[in-house]
């Protein structure tokens, strides 16, 4: 099987052939990349043009064919050139996984303006730093998005589009009157490497950074995507595994969206403002033709309906996810013969669940991509017959990526040892917007320090071992230690606290601090929680709470031993909220 993966793969990258892999100059520096890569996101979307009055966003009762998509972007993105938005600019979207996200998104993109994307669950502290630093000219927000920045005063002099509203505020124009003024997208064209969106990721320092997603790096990372599902099907044939692909038999690497041999459906289950669901679930979906079915929020019953009534074949979320969706009582009773892979990424997908999922859905096969939004979308995948062999693998890296294993010093260590991945590539981000010193510390000579350590084996499959970043993974969103830390540092009655991740079933990893208060001070658990509310997204707030009495051991240099404070304390006897 992995000698048919290997000849496959030569195969496919070979000069000529669909996936070509080419030598590009980006910065600089000499990087892989797709030969056949469309040039931008704005050819994706004039692409899909082709596919008229197919379905392409349902939400609840509404059904939005491609065709009113491709006449209302063309109306926002007309209407955004009136407004002054120009090539380079900046517009953010701010909302729920509404249709309107990805009717702005193609608009935004096609002027050739930059989309950022606001995190939904960040407080008026996050969302006016983030605004300030990106400075967009036009912000489409829907109500409770556009009270939080209200509430922030970090809009300044930014243009508002409003969704769905209750009520249309003074200043604010509505949606509705910008499709209905019509207009045709206007005549643009966009540099490979400009900007294509901004996504923020946490920060170690207290604020996140706004890594620079270019039209290169998504249009190749469609590709990897592509290559993975059309390599996995030939493979399994040759095999005679029949390894199948969701993507359908020929995913069309040079473009051609008529190519498309079949229309899939996913589930939109994860935030839009992340790569996992926009550039790994979206982006495909988008150029096969696919139809996209979005969640208000998530959930395992809903999700079961949704996946009968409109017969989804893919599903690609956080591992916990797929947990609820085989556990839950109504699964037997659903029928779900129309998946064909479920799975995600954002978090290691544990090999019983592979397991699970292999045995329990009989036409799905189970798929993982692990990946950064410093790389546009997936740096490996692995799925089907590859996964099941090989649970704890995250995969091979995809063709436009160079690897390697590296030590402390940045030494590349032999092929099986465990060192920092590294990775080098068309897909890997131009920077972050506005910092320097973070860019030249994670990108070295067009090297990106993952943070995760790794070891690859002779098969090229990548395992990841650990993580060399002080983060944790709560249920796919990255959590820097860090940023609680300075959170919790705020409240004037914590002396001393550490911040680390709490295994947990559901989530893969919780938050929990170990907190040691200042002399004559008093305060709770429940408080340092409201105190950390009110400074970071709900989801960074520590469940996990230890009030000590004891200051935290430090090493010869004075840093807290975080492992050691770990290791002592037991979850049981933590503080957690009701």
């Amino acid at each position: 099987m992995y000698q048919e993966l290997k000849e496959v793969w030569t195969e496919l990258t070979a000069p000529g052939a669909q996936f070509e892999i080419t030598d590009v100059e980006v910065r600089g520096q000499t990087l892989k990349a797709y030969a056949g890569a469309p040039g931008s996101l704005r050819d994706i979307w004039a692409l899909a043009a082709g596919y008229g009055d197919a379905d392409y966003l349902v939400y609840n009762d509404e059904r939005w064919s491609y065709a009113k998509v491709q006449a209302d972007s063309a109306a926002l993105g007309a209407w955004l050139v009136e407004q002054g938005v120009g090539v380079g600019d900046r517009v953010g979207i701010a909302m729920r996984n509404y249709p309107e996200w990805m009717l702005s998104y193609w608009a935004i993109t096609s002027i050739g303006a930059a989309v950022v994307g606001v995190n939904a669950w960040w407080t008026p502290a996050e969302l006016k730093y983030a605004l300030e630093d990106s400075t967009p000219k036009v912000v489409i927000a829907d109500q409770e998005r556009y009270d939080r920045m209200v509430e922030s005063g970090g809009l300044a002099d930014a243009k508002v589009v409003g969704v769905r509203m209750d009520s249309t505020p003074e200043g604010v124009t509505p949606m509705a009157e910008v499709l209905a003024g019509g207009g045709t997208m206007p005549e643009i064209t966009i540099d490979p490497d400009s900007d294509a969106c901004i996504f923020y990721t946490s920060g170690t320092t207290g604020f996140p950074k706004g890594a620079q997603l270019t039209h290169r790096g998504c249009t190749n990372n469609l590709m990897s995507l592509a290559f993975w599902n059309t390599a996995v099907r030939m493979a399994g044939e040759r095999a005679g595994t029949g390894s199948a692909s969701v993507l359908g038999d020929d995913a069309p690497a040079d473009g051609d969206a008529a190519a498309a041999p079949s229309a899939p459906s996913a589930l939109v289950v994860t935030p839009l403002f992340h790569v996992t669901a926009n550039n790994c679930v979206a982006h495909g979906m988008t150029l096969l033709g696919g139809k996209l079915v979005h969640m208000y929020k998530w959930d395992a019953g809903e999700a079961l309906k949704l996946i009968e009534a409109e017969r989804i074949a893919a599903l690609s979320g956080v591992p916990v996810m797929s947990r609820e969706l085989l556990a839950h009582p109504d699964f037997a009773t659903t029928d779900t013969s129309s998946l064909a892979s479920l799975g995600g990424g954002g978090a290691q997908i544990q090999p019983d669940l592979v397991e699970k999922i292999d045995a329990g859905v009989k036409s799905a096969r189970p798929n993982t991509g692990y990946g950064m939004t410093e790389v546009c979308g997936i740096i490996t995948a692995n799925s089907a017959d590859f996964f099941v062999d090989k649970p704890e693998s995250a995969g091979p890296a995809m063709p436009c990526f160079e690897t390697k294993c590296v030590d402390p010093e940045g030494n590349e260590v032999p092929l099986g040892e465990t060192g920092e991945l590294w990775v080098k590539g068309a897909q890997v981000i131009r920077g972050y917007l506005n910092r320097e010193d973070a860019t030249a510390e994670s990108i070295t000579d067009g090297w990106l320090h993952t943070g995760d350590i790794a070891r690859i084996d002779e098969d090229g499959f990548i395992f990841i071992v650990d993580r060399a970043k002080d983060m944790l993974l709560r249920g796919g969103e990255n959590v820097y230690c860090a940023e609680v830390e300075t959170a919790l540092f705020d409240h004037d009655s914590v002396a001393e606290c550490t911040v680390f991740g709490v295994e947990d079933e559901r989530l893969g990893e919780e938050v929990g601090a170990a907190v040691v208060l200042a002399d004559g001070a008093t305060t709770t658990p429940a408080e340092l929680r409201d105190h950390c509310a009110s400074l970071i997204a709900k989801y960074k707030v520590p469940r996990y709470i230890w009030l000590l009495d004891d200051p935290l051991p430090r090493n010869a240099s004075g840093k807290f031993l975080k492992r050691e404070v770990k290791e002592s304390l037991d979850p049981a006897n933590a503080d957690q909220p009701a």
